[in-house]
């Protein structure tokens, strides 16, 4: 049983989602061969699911990403090259946006609290990386002024939130309405959704 079989059979509720699931897929891994990188915010609980979607995307997730020989030559003539070249794993770009902890509060204080994924989503978005927002509700403004901002940078933005038409629905180029409306219940088909995107994407990069 593959990926795609196992994440269907596991979540039968998702299969009405899978157009849209299977258009993130090619969107992500469009992002990625062509070099571009991924960012991600949210609040709360999807601020703890930024943070595990980047962990899945810069390591290993399923599969060992080992360098090719290519990348090893690179290292070959350095003073820990066998620690460097054994250890370390091919990484998919994914940065999360509630990570800077001196950053988002600086942003608070001296300028608007709604732009602390705004301002980052500026300086580090260029056209077609991608956003992933997360936001149960779909209406979340900071979340929202970060979407706005990457569509200014002909960023793609993609959108996971609840069941309703939101903000955030309406600016996105996708969005995944997943079946719930109370928060927990919204959040608790976000984390398979998107270890299944995560492994999707490393499968065909590195599987």
């Amino acid at each position: 049983m593959n990926i795609t079989e196992k994440f269907y059979l596991d979540y039968p509720k998702l299969i009405k989602l899978k157009d849209d699931i299977d258009n993130v897929n090619a969107v992500l891994l469009n992002c990625v061969k062509s070099r571009n990188k991924i960012l991600v915010c949210g609040n709360g609980g999807s601020a703890s699911d930024s943070e595990h979607i980047v962990g899945e995307l810069m390591k290993g997730f399923n599969l060992p990403r080992p360098l090719d020989e290519s990348l090893k030559e690179k290292f070959q003539n350095l003073p820990d090259a066998n620690i460097l070249i054994n250890g370390l794993q091919q990484a998919i770009p994914a940065i999360s946006l509630v990570s800077q902890t001196s950053l988002i509060t600086a942003i608070a204080n001296d300028n608007n609290a709604d732009l602390i994924f705004a301002q980052q989503v500026f300086g580090y978005g260029e056209s077609d990386d991608v956003l992933i927002a997360l936001s149960t509700s779909g209406n979340s403004k900071n979340v929202y002024l970060a979407a706005q901002t990457a569509k200014a940078l002909d960023m793609k933005i993609i959108a996971i939130t609840g069941k309703e038409n939101s903000k955030l629905s309406e600016i996105s180029d996708i969005t995944i309405k997943l079946p719930a409306q109370t928060p927990y219940e919204v959040q608790e088909f976000t984390l398979p959704l998107y270890h299944y995107l995560c492994a999707e994407l490393e499968n065909n990069l590195f599987g």
